[in-house]
Order: structure tokens, then C-alpha cells, then sequence
């Protein structure tokens, strides 16, 4: 029995590693000059992650954006460690965490992959799927993902919250989150390909106490999202938008982007 249940979570755990919510989670959000903090890679569930599993995945790109200086961290990750990255602030400002997954492949059977396109509000898979006949057949997808961390040291805010990296999907907030507080409203905008999305579901997560709260949205004709912010605590902004592939090894190919910060 107890063999049987360690193999249900192993699927359980492989499931959720290659599907759902990827994110940045430092130990906290904000920081006094010369303060270092530590970031987990999280994926999952409703805000409640584990570690991503380098051993499987690549990081093909880690930057630290403040202001118009940017830090290439990539080298700086410690696989074998559960907080793989440390980051050490020596300016006050807002800074800005991005980090680029490599491309993983995923093959999942008719049902699963057809519950997965209505969590994820993928409508128009759907409706190619049923056009061509094939909502009953299973699917190979190609998945990447993008992920921003927002961070403040010290009380300076500056403009570097709402830089575009320049990622396949982004979500770029177009307040600073550390200006706002419980009762305000936050702005977004969606980009794919640099171009805003229109109509996109976005999953807006916030934690408060053990408990996580979501909110979904659909972005407007130019792209954004404005939406309440309901409570104080770490927030994730997270959405995926997927395409048929262009490569012969997958029937799909999808763009996971997440961004998180906290609200004071």
C-alpha cells in the first residue's frame, strides 16, 4: 500500500512539474541596501508550489533588471540546492527578477489534455481540435515558460517595474505594485510576440493566511487587465497562450508567463 501511494504522488508530482503555474518566490519581497535574499523556482497548484527540478529543465536566460542596468545570473544558479539562486541588493530602487525556461515536451491522452485547455480558458485549441476532428486524439505539446519577480530595496520606487524584457508572453504591470495598497487597483498589460493580446485569460492569485484566493480575467482589445486588489500579501499574475507548432516533434506549442510581487 504504501509502495502504491509513494507511486501515485511520483505521477501526481510529474504531472504537476510539467504543467500549471511556474514561479519566482523569494523568501520576501522587500529589502534595506546590502541585504541578500534567496529565490526558489516553484511550479504548481493554486499558488502552493515545489521545486523546480533543474536536473530535468534549463534556465536559458536569468537577469536582474534596475533601472537601465541588467545582471546576468545564470551562472549564479546552485542546482543542488532547494533556494537556487542568492541576490544581494546594493541600490535602492525596484528591481525586476526574469528568468526564460528552455523548451520540454509533454505527451498527454485526449481527456487530460482537453480538461487542460478548458482550465487554462484555451478556447480556440479547442475549436481547432473539434474542427479538424480531433478532440478524441492525444496531443504532444512543447512548453516553455517565462516568469518576472518584482522586488523593492528600500522606499526609492523608479520606472523599472513596467520594463519589457522582451519575453515570448509577458505581463507588464502598468502601476507599481509597491505604490499600492489593499482597496487599489492594478493595470496589466499582456504581450505575445511584443504585441498586446487581446482577449486572454489571466489567473490572478493572492495568499492570505494559508489560503489562496484567485480572480480570473480576460484582457481587453488593447491587451490589459485591471483588476482589485483585494488584500495584502504576495500576489502571482499568471497566463498561457497556445499555438499551433511549428515543429514536426509536437502537435502544440505553449508560453506560460507569471509574474509575482507583494502587496504591503
Amino acid at each position: 500500500m504504501k509502495k502504491m501511494v509513494s507511486l501515485l504522488s511520483v505521477l501526481f508530482s510529474v504531472f504537476i512539474a510539467q504543467s500549471h503555474e511556474f514561479w519566482l518566490q523569494p523568501k520576501k519581497f522587500r529589502f534595506a541596501v546590502g541585504e541578500e535574499t534567496r529565490i526558489e523556482f516553484l511550479v504548481g497548484e493554486n499558488f502552493n508550489g515545489e521545486p523546480w527540478d533543474l536536473r530535468k529543465n534549463k534556465i536559458e536566460k536569468l537577469e536582474l533588471h534596475q533601472q537601465n542596468k541588467v545582471s546576468d545570473l545564470k551562472g549564479e544558479v546552485k542546482l543542488e540546492e532547494k533556494e537556487k539562486l542568492k541576490i544581494k541588493f546594493t541600490e535602492e530602487g525596484t528591481y525586476v527578477l526574469s528568468m526564460q525556461s528552455n523548451e520540454s515536451f509533454i505527451a498527454l491522452d485526449s481527456k487530460k489534455f482537453n480538461d487542460y485547455l478548458t482550465d487554462e480558458g484555451l478556447d480556440e485549441i479547442r475549436s481547432i481540435r473539434a474542427k479538424t476532428n480531433s478532440s478524441d486524439k492525444p496531443s504532444r505539446e512543447l512548453y516553455s515558460r517565462y516568469a518576472k519577480l518584482l522586488l523593492q530595496t528600500g522606499s526609492k520606487k523608479d520606472d523599472t517595474f513596467k520594463k519589457r524584457v522582451g519575453f515570448k508572453i509577458e505581463i507588464v504591470p502598468l502601476q507599481n505594485p509597491y505604490n499600492l495598497k489593499s482597496g487599489d487597483y492594478l493595470q496589466c498589460l499582456i504581450l505575445f510576440d511584443g504585441k498586446a493580446l487581446p482577449h486572454q485569460l489571466v489567473k490572478i492569485w493572492n495568499i492570505i493566511g494559508n489560503a489562496s484566493i484567485l480572480q480570473n480575467a480576460y484582457t481587453e482589445n488593447d491587451g490589459t487587465i485591471k483588476f482589485p486588489i483585494s488584500g495584502r500579501g504576495p500576489w502571482m499574475i499568471s497566463t498561457v497562450k497556445m499555438i499551433e507548432s511549428q515543429k514536426s516533434v509536437a502537435d502544440w506549442q505553449s508560453f506560460w508567463g507569471s509574474l509575482t510581487f507583494e502587496i504591503e
